[in-house]
């Protein structure tokens, strides 16, 4: 898992082949697995690969989501904020999860921001995904990810790169 965290980062092109069903599979029960509030569950993921939708999906909004537009796979996180009020930080975990277990199967991803996003029309960028997918109104989009096998290498972050002066501690530091 540590591998992951350290390798993961932002991929924008993709190669042009799709991904094996056997490894959307273990995506899907990846994000199945993540920790819920209270247990709730308000997530729903709605995995596309269809490329007339990933196309349409990459016009959502104006900037930054171009690149599921060339991807295998967009996983499109919704909640439902009549189930949770945590909904946010439930798809948030999940979207993680998905990232790097995609990164633990070879295959890169980006997270495109949906929620509180200006759409290409000038409204509500959810409204646009909403409307792509057919989705109900109760269900809100937090993000999508796209998905595939990376057709450019971005080297890992040094550890010397990281923002220390972030963390503080408090307590016993005898470590």
């Amino acid at each position: 898992m540590l591998d992951a965290v350290r390798t993961r980062r932002s991929i924008r092109r993709y190669e042009a082949r799709p991904i094996e069903p056997t490894k959307i599979e273990q995506l899907q029960e990846a994000m199945l697995r993540a920790p819920s509030s209270r247990n709730l569950k308000p997530w729903r993921f709605v995995f596309v690969t269809d490329p007339d939708l990933l196309q349409a999906l990459a016009h959502a909004k104006p900037s930054f989501a171009q690149s599921i537009g060339g991807a295998a796979l967009g996983v499109v996180i919704c909640g439902d904020t009549s189930v949770s009020d945590c909904w946010i930080e439930d798809g948030s975990i999940a979207a993680t999860i998905l990232q790097l277990t995609a990164t633990d199967l070879g295959l890169g991803s980006c997270w495109i921001q949906i929620r509180a996003r200006q759409g290409e029309d000038g409204g509500p960028a959810e409204n646009r995904v909403r409307e792509i997918l057919g989705l109900p109104d109760e269900l809100s989009v937090l993000c999508m990810i796209s998905v595939g096998y990376p057709a450019e290498e971005k080297t890992p972050r040094d550890r010397e790169s990281l923002d220390w002066d972030k963390i503080e501690t408090r307590g016993d530091e005898r470590g």
